[in-house]
């Protein structure tokens, strides 16, 4: 498993993490040992968020033995990003994964309380050892911007946004803004959202080709496509230990030039949007 820097300075991290939305909505032990297969097979960066149900509770179940292996990631959500609000959601965090600390807090996305209070919060947090770093979801360039006067350089440490094969949105802005200033960019959904292009498609039958060369499955190029930038880690979620070993070997694999070309012709990233596309 390929590891790269989580912000500047950071620890390395898993190129390759486990996403965990949705996961306490189906078969509690599949969800768990979709995990532990993952940690296992080298997937250490684990991304939950406090809007994503019980999965923190099922995080915590996964891995209670394992916490010095990981890399941790929560988000607080903006209804709760006041100063004092943001250390209260963090401590519940913690309280639901059983651990002491994050590896990362995030802000969920962008919401009425001031930037400036929520960073308030995030450093006071990190100064009493409860998070290790800090950093924002769905914030677009501006955004970055805007936030970066705030808190001032060197503190974000990732951005994480939507990005897979059919929406590369972030490829205009996001990503040479978070490479200039030391941000990883942490690629949520990297399947989409139940439209993976089949083998079936004319587009799909481009990827599947790739995979057919390397005897590797369609979902492992589609990660090694996204991850192709030295700043960028994706977290896709698995509902089961067969799907996160395939995940996870895709840790390992390396495209050619020519079929990092391929696919950018398959799946081009389009026009820059108005707005930064988030799910």
């Amino acid at each position: 498993m390929q590891t790269r820097p989580f912000g500047r300075g950071g620890p390395h991290v898993s190129v390759i993490g486990q996403g965990t939305w949705y996961l306490d909505r189906g078969d509690r032990k599949a969800a768990i040992a979709a995990l532990r297969c993952g940690v296992e097979a080298g997937m250490t960066h684990i991304d939950t968020a406090e809007m994503y149900g019980d999965a923190e509770l099922v995080i915590a179940d996964a891995v209670a033995n394992e916490r010095d292996k990981l890399f941790l990631v929560s988000k607080v959500l903006p209804s709760n990003a006041s100063r004092k609000g943001t250390i209260t959601a963090c401590e519940r965090s913690l309280k639901r994964l059983k651990t002491d600390r994050l590896d990362c807090y995030l802000l969920h996305w962008r919401g009425t309380y001031p930037l400036a209070d929520t960073v308030a919060a995030f450093e006071e947090l990190k100064a009493a050892g409860k998070i290790r770093s800090w950093g924002v979801s769905n914030f677009d360039a501006d955004d970055l911007d805007e936030l970066r006067e705030v808190a001032g350089d060197g503190k974000i440490a990732c951005n994480q946004v939507l990005y897979h094969l059919q929406e590369r949105a972030i490829e205009h802005a996001v990503i040479p803004w978070c490479e200039q200033h030391g941000v990883t960019v942490v690629a949520y959904s990297p399947f989409g959202h139940n439209d993976f292009p089949p083998a079936s498609s004319k587009r799909g039958a481009v990827l599947q080709s790739i995979a057919d060369a390397h005897k590797v499955s369609a979902r492992q190029v589609a990660l090694a496509f996204l991850t192709r930038a030295p700043s960028v880690v994706a977290i896709p979620k698995a509902s089961s230990a067969a799907h996160a070993a395939d995940n996870a070997a895709a840790g390992d694999l390396k495209l050619s030039a020519g079929e990092i070309a391929a696919l950018d012709e398959a799946f081009p990233r389009g026009p820059k949007p108005r707005g930064l596309p988030m799910l």
